[in-house]
C-alpha cells in the first residue's frame, strides 16, 4: 500500500493518475450526483490535496496564519483580479441594457450583417474588444449584446456566444499587449512586431474554423436559452422601464449608437493608452503613471460606470436612487460566479501544487520531438494540467527558450514557434480553468454544454492555429 502511494504521488505516471481520478470525480460529482459546482470543486480541490501529500499547512495553513495557503491564494488570486472588474461589467451592462444601448448597438449590427450574419458581428466584436482587453473583461462587457441578439433571434445563446468567445480567446493567446504573448517575446527573443503579425497569420484561421465554422454548427444543436437574471426589461408605454424593485433609467428615445459607442470606448482607450504608454514611454515619466492608473481595469470601468450613470441615467431623468436599485439588481447573480470562479482557480492551483506540470515538461523535453511540435505539446500538457494558458505560456517558453537560442532561427521562424506555444496554451479548456466556470456561468450552461461547445471550441482554435504555424514553419 505505501508503495501504491508513493508511485501515485512521486512520478509522472501516477501523479497523472491522480490527477485523472480527482477531475473524474470532479465531473462525476457535477454532472450525475448534481452537487453545486463551487461545492463540488472545493471538495474534490482539498480531496486531491491530501492524497497528494501536501502538507497541512500548505492546504490552509495554520490556526494562526493561512494567508498563504493554497486556499487562500487559489481563491484570491483570481478573486483579486475579477471580483471588482466583474461587479463593475455587470453594472455598466444592466445601464446600457436599461438604457437601451444594447438593443441600439444589436439593431446597427443586424442591419449591417443581417439576422443570418449576426454572429458573425458578434464574432469581429470579439475580436476587436479582445485586442486591449483582458477576455474576461471582454466577456462582461459584451455579454448583454450576446444576451440580447439570441432573445431578439430567437435562437440558442449557443450560437451568438462562440463567435464572440472565439475572438476573445485568440487574442488573449496570440497577441500583445496580452500578458502570454509578451511574456514570450521577451523569453525567446522575438520582437513583438513579429508576435503581432505571426498572431493574426495563425488566429485567425484558428477563429474562422472554431468561431465562425464550429460555433454556426454546434450553435444550431445546443439549445440555451438566455438567463432570466438577464433579460433586458422592455420599456412601458410611458417610456420608462420598470425594474423588479420598480425602478429603471427613464428612456424617452434611445441613445444614439455614437454615445453607446463612446461610452464602450472609454474603458478600451483608457486600458489600450496604460499599455502602449508602458511600452512606449519611460519608466519614470509622469505621463506614464497617470496612463497606469486611469488604464487599470478596474479603474477603467469605474470612469466608465460613473460616466454611463451620467449619460444613459441622471441626464435622461433617472434618479441617483434609481441607479443604486438597477445597480444592485444586476449585482445579484454575481456572487455564485464570484464562488465558482475562486473554487476553480482553488482547485487549478492545487493541481499545480502537485508538480505534474514540471513532470509533463521535463517528460516531454527528453522526447526528441521537433522543437515547435515539442512546444506545442509541452503547452498542451501545461494547459491541460494546471488550467492557466499565461502559465502554460510562460512555463513553456522558459523550458524551450534555450534550443530556440541554440538554433539560430530567424525572427520569423522564433515568432511561429512562440504561436505554437501560444496554440497549445488554450487547448481543451476544462474544469480547471477558471474562464470555464466564467462561461459556463455568464451563458447558462451547464458542464456538460461547456464541454460540448467551449471546450471544442478551444481545442479546433488550437489545433487549426498550430497547424498553420507547423506549416509556415516547415515552409520558413
Amino acid at each position: 500500500m505505501g508503495a501504491t502511494v508513493d508511485w501515485l504521488r512521486t512520478t509522472t505516471p501516477g501523479l497523472l493518475v491522480l490527477c485523472g481520478l480527482a477531475i473524474a470525480v470532479l465531473l462525476i460529482a457535477i454532472i450525475k450526483v448534481k452537487l453545486e459546482p463551487f461545492v463540488a470543486l472545493l471538495l474534490t480541490g482539498l480531496l486531491l490535496a491530501l492524497a497528494a501529500g501536501l502538507p497541512i499547512s500548505q492546504i490552509v495553513g495554520t490556526p494562526l496564519k493561512a494567508g498563504e495557503s493554497l486556499l487562500e491564494t487559489g481563491f484570491g488570486g483570481i478573486l483579486g483580479h475579477i471580483a471588482v472588474i466583474i461587479g463593475l461589467g455587470t453594472v455598466l451592462g444592466a445601464i446600457l441594457e436599461r438604457s437601451g444601448g444594447a438593443d441600439v448597438l444589436t439593431d446597427k449590427l443586424l442591419k449591417v450583417f443581417g439576422e443570418k450574419g449576426a454572429p458573425v458581428a458578434m464574432g469581429l466584436l470579439g475580436l476587436i474588444f479582445g485586442i486591449p482587453v483582458f477576455f474576461d473583461i471582454g466577456i462582461f462587457v459584451l455579454a448583454p449584446l450576446i444576451y440580447v441578439a439570441a432573445k431578439r433571434g430567437g435562437r440558442s445563446l449557443v450560437l451568438y456566444a462562440m463567435p464572440m468567445l472565439a475572438g476573445l480567446s485568440m487574442t488573449h493567446a496570440f497577441l500583445p499587449p496580452h500578458p502570454g504573448p509578451v511574456a514570450l517575446g521577451g523569453l525567446l527573443g522575438v520582437s513583438l512586431g513579429w508576435l503581432i503579425l505571426m498572431g493574426f497569420v495563425c488566429g485567425i484561421p484558428g477563429f474562422i474554423a472554431a468561431g465562425i465554422m464550429w460555433g454556426t454548427y454546434i450553435g444550431k444543436r445546443v439549445q440555451v436559452s438566455v438567463p432570466e437574471e438577464f433579460v433586458p426589461l422592455e420599456p412601458d408605454e410611458d417610456d420608462s422601464a420598470e425594474g423588479s424593485g420598480g425602478t429603471a433609467v427613464v428612456t424617452k428615445a434611445p441613445p444614439s449608437v455614437a454615445l453607446i459607442g463612446a461610452i464602450i470606448a472609454i474603458p478600451l482607450v483608457l486600458i489600450l493608452g496604460a499599455t502602449f504608454g508602458y511600452q512606449l514611454l519611460d519608466k519614470d515619466s509622469a505621463l506614464l503613471q497617470v496612463l497606469t492608473f486611469f488604464g487599470t481595469p478596474a479603474v477603467a470601468l469605474l470612469i466608465t460606470v460613473l460616466v454611463a450613470f451620467y449619460l444613459l441615467g441622471i441626464r435622461r431623468g433617472s434618479t441617483v436612487q434609481e441607479l443604486s436599485t438597477i445597480t444592485a439588481e444586476s449585482l445579484k447573480p454575481v456572487g455564485m460566479v464570484l464562488l465558482v470562479v475562486g473554487a476553480g482557480a482553488f482547485f487549478g492551483k492545487v493541481i499545480s501544487a502537485t508538480g505534474i506540470g514540471t513532470a509533463l515538461a521535463d517528460t516531454m523535453s527528453a522526447a526528441g520531438l521537433p522543437i515547435i511540435v515539442l512546444a506545442y505539446l509541452i503547452s498542451c500538457g501545461l494547459r491541460i494540467a494546471q488550467g492557466s494558458a499565461t502559465v502554460a505560456i510562460v512555463t513553456t517558453g522558459g523550458i524551450v527558450a534555450p534550443l530556440v537560442a541554440e538554433q539560430g532561427y530567424s525572427q520569423m521562424s522564433i515568432a511561429l514557434i512562440a504561436m505554437a506555444i501560444a496554440a497549445g496554451s488554450i487547448i481543451l479548456s476544462h474544469v480547471n480553468d477558471g474562464g470555464f466556470w466564467i462561461i459556463a456561468k455568464y451563458f447558462n450552461m451547464t458542464v456538460k454544454q461547456t464541454l460540448q461547445t467551449w471546450t471544442v471550441l478551444e481545442t479546433i482554435l488550437s489545433v487549426v492555429s498550430f497547424a498553420v504555424a507547423a506549416l509556415l514553419f516547415s515552409i520558413v
